[in-house]
């Protein structure tokens, strides 16, 4: 999920729709409701988002200071024009990119999947050091909008799993309750989706990730959750 923070309702709009259109959820807010939010946002909250994703308001180097107190998501601002002053100050606060607008969604998840990479990811394994170093070797994943491949062939997935599995592969090995995966792919304020959703999308990309694979390279267990080993 990514949080929108722009005191612009049009903006707001409009961006949410542009990442719906890629299968990604997200949740807009004006800057005070947002500052407001994020002071009493508990750590289920917190977890579900990917990315925040500033507008163009004054208050915006100290919402980018406080977003990082509370997250380490990577944090974008878009800029109506471009300001060194104001570059520098933004990346002084803690954002992690300035974009001039306009800027097409996919630009702002391949940057976002970029930053996150650097700040958060690990060295991938080796494929000759293990099976599941080879298996890792044979499915990429994009996290721009694009299907992923394995063996270099597109393997076209529905934007709900494919988003599935690209939260999966960003957290390989670490067992993901359903509520985590629901809360990343639908929204943490989804409404008139149930929970029970995820098992069928899962159950879907499994045997789709089987087929090509030779092998189902998501475990899953019953009530604790999905682990992506590749």
């Amino acid at each position: 999920m990514y949080f929108l923070v722009d005191p612009r309702g049009t903006v707001n709009a409009g961006y949410r729709a542009s990442f719906e259109r890629e299968g990604i959820s997200s949740f807009g807010l004006l800057p005070d409701e947002f500052l407001n939010w994020l002071r009493t946002a508990s750590s289920g909250d917190l977890d579900a988002i990917q990315g925040f994703l500033l507008g163009d308001f004054e208050e915006r180097a100290k919402c980018a200071t406080l977003i990082r107190k509370h997250s380490r998501a990577p944090i974008i601002a878009l800029a109506d024009l471009r300001s060194l002053e104001e570059t520098v100050q933004l990346l002084e606060a803690g954002v992690d990119d300035v974009l001039p607008k306009p800027v097409h969604v996919r630009e702002i998840l391949a940057r976002s999947e970029a930053i996150w990479r650097r700040v958060n990811g690990t060295v991938p394994v080796p494929a000759e050091e293990s099976a599941a170093g080879a298996i890792a070797s044979r499915l990429k994943v994009f996290h721009d909008g694009r299907d992923p491949e394995i063996d270099g062939v597109p393997l076209s997935l529905p934007r709900r799993e494919r988003h599935i599995l690209e939260y999966l592969v960003r957290n390989r090995g670490r067992r993901l309750t359903k509520t985590q995966v629901f809360n990343v792919v639908y929204g943490v304020y989804s409404n008139g989706v149930e929970e029970s959703v995820i098992e069928g999308h899962v159950s879907k990309l499994r045997k789709k990730l089987a087929e090509r694979l030779g092998h189902d390279p998501i475990e899953a267990k019953r009530y604790m959750g999905y682990t992506y080993i590749g």
